[in-house]
């Protein structure tokens, strides 16, 4: 029961392999990209982004040998001006169909995958996660997110716009208004690469399986710490990698509305999000499916 995907983001693309075992996956394969780099005035993936995507693809498949993988890519991809231009080159010249997974979906699958690592016992939760081009919520106290929606203020969104911290904190507040009231009585749980970095910065311990959290207090001490920096002098600081630095200043402010906005003072971190969401889905299909044959 061998199960893949290939999670095709601005920053990587991630090829993971699993049997049942999410925890010991049978490969995990990253090429970096940097497809922020890539976008046009107008939001179109340059030609050089795409030859660095197929590249990319063509690396992947190489890895998974004759394992099956789904591969799905997410903002980055879904909201460039010529994505399916970009799709169908990718098919072309690496025989591998990008799906394209919708923000609500995404939404759906950070939800399964919090729900799963911290497990029944946690409670109704709301699942907050940043990603570059959106914000996903869902909430729910079940297996399956009771709600669920996706906001265009992803950190490298937001640092598109230029604005100031004061104004992205109003922007931020005026979009996430409309999404709440929902779930201030649940257990928040960040699941991103943005949560995990700002934990690590506020002095969370480092490592997947270490407990880790982020508090709204210490978040609100970095904010104008960052904004002094340089992008440089942000890449130097502990959690925060050299290719998410420039929008790392964004990605507190949107993390601070929504702790705001949601009413929760410390948010739990997860370390799997999407990618793993959609794994989980998969092994359950392919359970589904062993056991209907047998």
């Amino acid at each position: 029961m061998t199960v893949g995907v290939l999670d095709v983001g601005c920053f990587s693309a991630h090829l993971v392999v699993v049997e049942r075992d999410l925890m010991r996956p049978l490969v995990s394969h990253k090429v970096r990209l940097r497809l922020d780099r890539e976008l046009d005035a107008a939001g179109a993936i340059s030609r050089d982004g795409v030859e660095s995507l197929c590249a990319a693809v063509l690396a992947a498949r190489k890895e998974a040998g004759d394992v099956p993988f789904l591969p799905f890519a997410t903002s980055s991809v879904r909201d460039s001006s010529n994505s399916a231009e970009v799709i169908r080159k990718v098919a072309r010249r690496t025989g591998v169909d990008l799906k394209v997974l919708s923000g609500k979906e995404e939404a759906r699958f950070s939800y399964a995958a919090a729900r799963h690592w911290f497990g029944w016992s946690a409670g109704p939760m709301v699942v907050l996660d940043v990603g570059g081009g959106t914000v996903e919520l869902a909430a729910g106290s079940g297996a399956e997110p009771e709600r669920a929606v996706s906001l265009p203020l992803g950190a490298r969104t937001l640092t598109r716009t230029g604005l100031t911290v004061t104004d992205m904190r109003a922007e931020v507040a005026e979009r996430l208004e409309s999404a709440f009231p929902w779930g201030e009585s649940a257990r928040a749980v960040g699941c991103s690469k943005v949560f995990e970095q700002l934990a690590r910065l506020a002095g969370a311990r480092n490592g997947t399986y270490a407990p880790r959290q982020l508090r709204l207090k210490d978040l609100e001490k970095w904010i104008p710490r960052l904004a002094k920096l340089s992008v440089r002098e942000r890449a130097a600081l502990p959690g925060i990698s050299r290719h998410r630095a420039q929008q790392s200043l964004a990605g507190a402010v949107v993390a601070e509305g929504l702790m705001k906005v949601s009413g929760h003072d410390v948010v739990d971190i997860s370390p799997w999000s999407t990618k793993e969401g959609l794994l989980l889905s998969l092994v359950e299909r392919s359970r589904a499916r062993n056991s209907s044959a047998a």
